[in-house]
Parts: structure tokens; sequence; C-alpha cells
């Protein structure tokens, strides 16, 4: 719900702040103090197109923000996770900045966002019905959703949805293996090829770093044997001393110093652990010699196959590592081009499965539709009837789709239409609905489909416009009764509307050292008498208006 809209240099407003609440609030004001302002300022924030002229003159920019509860709109909190604009999860704030020179900046939880997003999580927070853009009944797919929710078809819509996916993927597929099948004869013969080529070479998993290692290790066998006999005869072999026969020398000199002190037992302990450690590395240096003998025949096969490895990897543009899963991948292709008219035949039997359940499915869902589409139009005819509109006659028109193909929706397109006056035929909603009728008719479906309308917050914009008397009252009662599921905001002249609302709001204009602004503010029980007592009776206000206005407050109260 809308919890809170802070307006600042918006045409007359200089700073506004104002805080909402659950159920119904109305507002009301004398004729020219700005009363669709606070609507109009809404739908910018929501998605609008602003024009530079809403900026109050003198000023550089108009502010407009709205705080939403979102705690149990599963719908935009998702929505906002999945464009990386989700807040704390329980608060959605929206922004939006225009500037004097015309340009227009958009906020969604304080990062920057196009129109279009700012619009589309808009149409998920608030409908506004009267003379705006936010007329979210006049769209088609808007239609088809409220029909289907007014007839409870939540799961075989869903279940149409996802058989259509099924069958789409299963086409997308079966395309894929035509084109296969329409390229199988030069393909398989390449295949075969590359595999016949791949498994020859038959490179195993580590062999290739086996390879590269064996390989240096030969090239340079000269210089291996070179500088470990040196180190060998160095260390141990050398007959005019070497570092053993050093060691051992003076560990017996050091050995017969220790009687005289002891502190020098651990040197002597660490240079025959040196001497030990000596023997046994020249030992082991002694078996690598004997086995490092030059082979120019196995040197000349490593590089060879190192060769064979690298030429067969520049070919199909990968590194060497790679040869072993191109190989898979050849297989398994190779094995599906071989089986191709086998997969052709078991998926076109899939997709002819799937498009009969398909069409089961949809022809339930039609059937489903159609019951409802009869029900809602008389439902909502008696509805306008009685708010207004005594010849208006609804009805929802179920016009079967051109396409011979499963689609998304269901075999057909769904459209709300009206005939306002006897004698006339219905006509789709955009071309025959005036603004105030258009206002009344959103009223009766919203009223009708309260329990599962999925926008919270509903805007009524003069809603009772050319009506009075008691079909102002009945309207003022369907706004009450649509408050219980919905945050309602009604913006009225009519003093019927006006005593039902939970909450009252007065717009009044104000001009002050020759500046006009306008100010709302939200009325006592006191001022909203005085307020009512004005509407029934103009700007004098007498004892008997004065108690007209609060029987009609103490008897909607009751309602």
């Amino acid at each position: 719900m809308l919890n809170q809209i802070y307006i600042r240099n918006f045409a007359i407003i200089d700073e506004l702040e104002l805080e909402l609440n659950t159920g119904m609030s109305v507002m009301t004001g004398e004729t020219g103090a700005g009363k669709s302002i606070l609507v109009d300022a809404l739908g910018l924030v929501l998605g609008d197109r602003a024009e530079s002229e809403v900026v109050r003159d003198g000023a550089e920019r108009a502010e407009i923000c709205a705080y939403f509860d979102i705690t149990q709109l599963d719908a935009a909190r998702n929505w906002l996770k999945a464009h990386d604009l989700d807040g704390d999860g329980e608060e959605c704030v929206l922004r939006r900045v225009i500037s004097a020179e015309g340009r227009s900046r958009g906020y969604i939880n304080g990062s920057p966002a196009q129109l279009q997003l700012m619009k589309a999580l808009g149409e998920m927070l608030v409908d506004i019905h009267g003379q705006h853009q936010h007329q979210s009944l006049l769209r088609p797919d808007i239609q088809r959703l409220l029909l289907d929710d007014y007839a409870g078809n939540k799961a075989l819509v869903e279940q149409i949805h996802d058989l259509h996916r099924q069958w789409q993927r299963a086409g997308q597929e079966l395309e894929a293996l035509r084109r296969h099948a329409r390229e199988k004869d030069a393909r398989l013969e390449l295949l075969r090829y590359h595999v016949q080529e791949l498994e020859a070479l038959d490179l195993g998993a580590d062999e290739l770093d086996q390879l590269d290692e064996e390989q240096r290790r030969l090239a340079n066998g000269g210089k291996l044997l070179e500088q470990c006999g040196a180190a060998l005869e160095a260390l141990y072999e050398s007959d005019e001393g070497n570092a053993l026969q050093l060691i051992n020398h003076h560990l017996a000199e050091l050995e017969s110093l220790r009687r005289i002190d002891p502190q020098l037992a651990g040197v002597c302990d660490m240079l025959n652990e040196a001497a030990i450690q000596i023997q046994e590395g020249c030992s082991e240096l002694r078996h690598y010699v004997d086995r490092l003998e030059p082979d120019p025949a196995r040197l000349a096969w490593v590089e060879q196959r190192l060769g064979a490895i690298h030429d067969l990897a520049r070919k199909h543009h990968v590194d060497p590592e790679a040869l072993p899963g191109l190989l898979a991948e050849f297989s398994e292709e190779l094995r599906q081009l071989e089986n191709v008219d086998i997969e052709l035949e078991t998926l076109e039997k899939e997709i002819g499965r799937l498009a009969r359940e398909y069409a089961d499915s949809a022809a339930k869902l039609s059937q489903k539709r159609r019951k409802a589409a009869a029900k809602l139009a008389k439902a909502v005819s008696a509805v306008i009837q009685e708010l207004g509109m005594p010849a208006g006659k609804f009805s929802v028109a179920l016009i079967p789709r051109e396409e011979a193909t499963p689609q998304r929706h269901g075999l057909e397109n769904i459209c709300f239409e009206v005939a306002a006056n006897p004698g006339h035929p219905a006509k789709p909603l955009a071309k025959v609905a005036s603004g105030g009728e258009l206002s009344r008719i959103a009223l009766a479906i919203q009223v009708l489909l309260s329990n599962s309308q999925r926008i919270p917050t509903l805007i009524f914009d003069e809603v009772d416009t050319g009506i009075g008397g008691a079909v102002a009252e009945t309207v003022g009662h369907q706004l009450r009764s649509l408050s219980k599921n919905h945050q309602v905001l009604c913006v009225t002249h009519l003093p019927q509307v006006a005593a039902l609302g939970h909450h009252h709001f007065q717009v009044s204009k104000r001009i002050e050292k020759n500046t006009t602004r306008t100010l709302i503010e939200e009325l006592n029980d006191q001022a909203r008498q005085d307020e009512i007592a004005r509407m029934l009776g103009g700007v004098e206000i007498t004892r008997q208006t004065r108690a007209h206005a609060e029987e009609m407050i103490n008897r909607a109260a009751t309602a």
C-alpha cells in the first residue's frame, strides 16, 4: 500500500508531505483548488511522461517521492530482486525529478531507473482510474487476467502456460534436429573422420604432461649426466678429497673434543647426520646416473608424438589439453546424427502429445471463460446501472485467435465491451467509454473482483462526475466496500461519497505575496463535518446543513 507521498515544487504545490492509511481516503476541496494535483504527481512517479510545465514557477526542479509497503506483495518483491533494485524488502521508494528544462530522472530504491521500469513496477502497486494514463482496465492482458481471476482459472492457466512452454521448447529442439538432418550426410562424413583421427591419436588424460617431462629429460641428457657426475665426484667419489671425507675427518676431531666439553655433543650429532645424508643422497644419485643413458630414438618418438598432438590441436583451434573433450563432443554429435531419424520420430510424437494435452486444457479454459464472461457481464451491468448508467450494458467478448498453433494464453483474446446507450452495439471500452463511464465500470469490476484483485492501491479521480443523489451514495458505498480489501483514495466533489470515507483530506488554494499554492491537510471530526456541510450548502453553512452533514457521517460509520 501507499504509505507516504512527498511533493516539492510541483505545479502550485511548493512542498507537501502526506501520510496515507488503509481503508478509504477521500479528498475534497473547492473547484479549482487542485484536487487532482496529487493524482497527477503520483502518476508521474509511476512512470507517466512529464513536461517542464509541471515545475513550479521560479523553481529549478520538481521532486516527487512515493513510499510503498510491499511486505505482502510477492510479485513486486520478486520483480525488484530480478532487476537488482530490491531494498530492505519491506518498503519500496519511487522518486521522480523533473527539471525546469524538461529533463527527467527516475529512481527505484535510490538506484537510477528508466521510465519503462518505473511504469512496469507502478502497475503492480497502484491503479488509477479517471482521466489519466494509468487505466489498466483498457489493456487486453489486464482484461484477460481479470476474467481468469473472476473464473478461478489460476491452476488451469498455469497448466496451459507450462504446456505451451514445453511444446515451444520441443519445437525448437525439433527444428534444430531437422537442420542437423538436412546437413546429415556431409556432417556425418566429417564427424567420422574427426572421431577416427582423434581416436587414433588416443591422447591419455595425463599423457601430455608426462610427454613434456620426458622430452625435457631426454633432450638434456648430456647436461644431466655431466653435472650429476660432477656432484658425485665432489661429494663422494673423488680420491683427492670429497665432502664426505672432509666431514668425517673433522667429525673425528670433534668427537675427541666432545669428551672435554659435552656442549659439542649437538654439533657432533648433526655432522654425523649430515654424513649419513650425504651417503644416502649420493647412493640415490648414483642409481639415477646409472639409469640416465642417452636414447636418441626415444627422444625422436616423444617429439614426434608431441608434434602430432599440437598439430591436431591447431587444426581444431583448441588447446592440446582440450582434445579428449573434443573427441567426446564429436562422438556425441555423431551418435545423435546416426540416430537422428529415431530421435525425429520420438520428438514429433512428443510434440503431438503436448499439442493434444494443450488443446484439451485450452478447451476447458475456454469453456470456463465463456461461463464466467456471461456471469461477469451480467453482474457488472447491474452495478453500472446503479452507478448512473441506467442503460449501460457490459459484455465480455472472447475473440478466437488467428494462430492455429498453441499460444501461451489460450485459444482466444479477451475484450471488455460496453454499450452505453440503448440501440447501440457493444464496442471495446477504449473506443466508447468516457472517463467518467470508464471509472464507474472499473469501480464495478473492482468491487466484484475485490478478493482476487492483484493491485493493492486503487485511486478513483472524479468517478462521480455527472451523478448525484442516490446514485452518488451508491458509488460511495461501493468504494467503501472495495476498501475492505484495498487501500482506496477517491477525489470527489460529492458529499454523499465524502461522508463514507474512513479518512478525509481537504485541498485548498491560498494566495500569499502574489504566489498561489495548494495545501492538503487531513481533517479532524469537526473540520470534516464543516467541509461536508460546505459541500452540501455552499458558502453559507447553516445549522441545518451542519446537522445534515453530521447525520451523513454518523450513518456512514455504521455502513
